[in-house]
């Protein structure tokens, strides 16, 4: 059974700066990533690298930074109230997950200050052309209940 849309894909994946050591990898954490494909679930580029594959296949897919981050913007940095990030300690270089209005974004701390923290905006990965290794595990149709809910139940997925 091919990748297409409205299937549920599980598969394994290494990611990487293209020419650069490997940034993380789902075999790491053990557990195969399982998306509803077609859902932009994950990043444009590596979406259109599997669609047409099927269980059994592993490819190396480079993602131009358009087609996975985007392009790093300038003046995308915000002044925020230390407070927002609790008790964790703060370093210049470090990259933490602020609970926004629009739900979890990852930020870069640039500056940290006595009440205010410095951060750039900006998703870590902009800017930046990725290679992923890819290893499809399972294929299959999406059931009525993923479909309506709009992500996958289950090993990898969503549990209710």
């Amino acid at each position: 059974m091919k990748i297409e849309k409205d299937r549920v894909v599980r598969f394994h994946y290494a990611v990487a700066e293209a020419g650069k050591e490997k940034i993380e990898s789902s075999k790491d954490v053990g557990t195969p990533m399982a998306i509803l494909f077609g859902k932009g679930q994950i990043i444009p580029g590596l979406e259109k690298a599997m669609e047409g594959h099927e269980a059994g296949d592993t490819f190396t897919a480079a993602v131009t930074s358009a087609e996975a981050y985007g392009e790093r913007r300038d003046g995308l940095n915000q002044r925020i109230p230390k407070k927002h990030f609790g008790a964790q300690k703060l370093e210049p270089g470090m990259q933490v997950v602020l609970q926004t209005n629009f739900g979890p974004r990852a930020v870069t701390v640039e500056k940290v200050g006595m009440t205010v923290v410095d951060v750039d905006l900006n998703h870590p990965m902009a800017g930046k052309d990725l290679e992923f290794d890819i290893e499809i595990i399972e294929v299959r149709e999406a059931s009525e209940e993923e479909l309506a809910h709009g992500h996958v139940h289950g090993e990898g997925g969503h549990q209710h």
